[in-house]
């Protein structure tokens, strides 16, 4: 692979236009859109009505931002849909009906705390970019993208198992239901984690894609207090092979507490997957014996169930960041700001230990435990990325870990790839 593949950062002012982030990052085969709002673009603010009018906005927002980087909704891999209210997700469904009559990519829904603007919704959508981003140099043409379902998991008509496209499947988040009996197991957060983890094992298997082919998971929690019940059941799960279990594989992670989920559930969790032998028309030398690359630094804070980023393919996926200080393994004192300065330089002490800057950030997730510190985040987040290139998300989550005020995560560009690509 070339040595100049860059991060391709791009905004339409018929979307939403903000100084601190970009609308869509492109880097290698995929974009990355920012979080949208219901912002009607003409005039900054939110558009009046209620949760349908709300969310119907975010989807033309949405769609303005593909069809100015010349893709179609067809395109999507991935949506994301935060709500104030679980209950609005019915006619958030209907509008989602519209913009894709047809195909339905992978899908997670959660309800959060809260939203920037009070918003009711937001949504966010991953792209894929067959042309890729090496400058005159298109990487592969029309690359394919498969969908698939199996029985041996849960089916929802409005998301698709698995969508894989180039070196990356995006499996739907997945809930503790049976698939069999289409109800949510009994018994508690343990039980329910593991029916969440057999589910996406299900999708998997299905598509012959090993466990340990995860490179990242997210778990939403009803409860941060069933925190240590999920990681009981969690790891049992990881690693999942001998090899896996030979070099202590685990996945980058990020643990949220959310305010609620569809059906009830204590527990939701997605994952994102390496896909080694790619997607078609991908050349056979290009797409075969790709590896996954672990590393932890010693000058982050280290964690035994999560590894600090893995790297497959074009991208480095960075677990989740709390503001500890890794000489102490305690927060740092002060507040909000002490706290996101801290995440921020975690997050660039583990990108920096595998070689790469802060400029090769393609998307940071922001989780705030109260949203009314954002802009205190914003004084902040500007003095990591000047220039306001990654494409962002921000969320109010009801609690956070260690009792943290702020949490981020992020995605990196890795130009050179994993072996055996160069």
């Amino acid at each position: 692979m070339s040595g100049d593949n860059v991060v391709l950062a791009r905004n339409t002012e018929d979307a939403p236009v903000s100084d601190l982030y970009s609308q869509t990052v492109a880097f290698s085969h995929y974009n990355n859109l920012s979080a949208q709002l219901p912002i009607d673009p003409a005039t900054g603010e939110l558009v009046p009505g209620g949760i349908t009018e709300q969310a119907v906005q975010c989807f033309e927002n949405i769609e303005t931002i593909i069809d100015s980087i010349d893709h179609v909704m067809n395109d999507v891999i991935r949506i994301t849909i935060f709500v104030k209210d679980i209950q609005d997700m019915d006619a958030v469904d209907e509008v989602q009906k519209v913009f894709f009559p047809t195909y339905v990519p992978t899908r997670t829904v959660v309800a959060v705390d809260a939203l920037p603007m009070d918003a009711l919704i937001q949504v966010e959508a991953l792209i894929s970019n067959g042309e890729g981003t090496i400058p005159n140099a298109p990487q592969a043409g029309d690359i394919l993208k498969y969908t698939n379902n199996t029985h041996n998991a849960p089916l929802d008509v409005m998301s698709t198992q698995s969508v894989a496209f180039s070196h990356y499947n995006n499996i739907s988040a997945q809930l503790p239901i049976d698939p069999k009996s289409n109800q949510i197991v009994v018994g508690g957060v343990r039980e329910q984690t593991a029916q969440c983890l057999k589910n996406i094992k299900a999708v998997l298997e299905s598509i012959d894609v090993p466990f340990d082919d995860i490179v990242k998971v997210n778990v939403f929690l009803k409860d941060l207090a069933d925190t240590d019940a999920m990681n009981e059941a969690y790891t049992r799960f990881f690693p999942d092979s001998g090899i896996a279990r030979a070099v202590a594989y685990m996945p980058a992670r990020t643990v949220v507490e959310v305010a609620g989920l569809p059906m009830h559930a204590l527990v939701q969790i997605e994952a994102v997957v390496s896909h080694g032998d790619g997607t078609p028309p991908q050349l056979v030398e290009d797409r075969h014996g790709l590896i996954l690359e672990a590393n932890n630094t010693d000058a982050a804070p280290k964690c035994k169930l999560s590894t600090q980023t893995v790297a497959f393919s074009h991208y480095n996926n960075i677990s989740a960041q709390l503001g500890i200080d890794p000489a102490t393994g305690a927060m740092v004192a002060g507040g909000v700001k002490e706290q996101a300065e801290q995440c921020f330089k975690n997050i660039k002490a583990i990108i920096e230990c595998v070689d790469h800057v802060m400029e090769d950030a393609v998307k940071v997730n922001i989780f705030l435990k109260n949203i009314d510190d954002l802009d205190a985040v914003n004084e902040v987040y500007a003095t990591f990325f000047p220039g306001g290139t990654p494409a962002r998300r921000v969320v109010g989550a009801s609690a956070l870990p260690m009792d943290a005020l702020v949490q981020i995560d992020a995605i990196f560009g890795n130009a050179e790839g994993t072996p055996p690509v160069a």
